[in-house]
């Protein structure tokens, strides 16, 4: 299931400087982000448990990044 919008694809998108945006090119940049956000917050969860907390903070999410 996903965990951004497409909406907030779109935007970015746009933001970006894009006219127009086709779904595809929302959901394919959705995959992308939803896959490196999967793999920082994995990255960071093991910092956390280095330091020996439960609790993932910010700077876990920067270093991991």
């Amino acid at each position: 299931m996903p965990y951004i919008s497409l909406s907030s694809m779109e935007k970015i998108l746009k933001e970006a400087g894009a006219e127009r945006v086709s779904p595809s090119a929302c959901i394919a940049l959705r995959e992308i982000l939803e896959e490196i956000a999967r793999e920082i917050s994995e990255k960071a969860v093991k910092i956390a448990k280095h330091a020996r907390r439960k609790t993932v903070r910010g700077e876990d999410i920067w270093l991991a990044r």
